[in-house]
């Protein structure tokens, strides 16, 4: 009996040491995680300040240039698009004798 009492006490201790040291992993990645949220934050909040500060800037002369722009840059990506398209439709031609 004391040789089972024994072994229930070193498997309980065992768990208890397994469940700690998960519990100490566990708040080190929890601790890594936060730190890269926070860092992702400050990023976005800095940029949301920069746009803000641009807007606040825009006025009528302005703002013409500023959809000039916008439309360039939509007008380069769907040509962008097209051409991704048109590349894997001829892959498939390709493929598909």
């Amino acid at each position: 009996m004391p040789r089972s009492t024994r072994n229930l006490a070193i498997a309980l201790i065992a768990v208890i040491v397994g469940f700690g040291i998960g519990i100490y992993l566990q708040d080190l990645k929890h601790q890594e995680s936060t730190a890269a949220a926070w860092e992702a934050n400050r990023f976005n909040v800095a940029k949301f300040h920069r746009i803000l500060k641009y807007n606040s800037n825009m006025n009528q002369s302005n703002w013409a240039v500023m959809q000039d722009s916008i439309s360039q840059q939509l007008d380069s990506l769907v040509i962008l698009r097209f051409r991704k398209e048109m590349d894997s439709l001829n892959a498939l031609k390709n493929q598909n004798p």
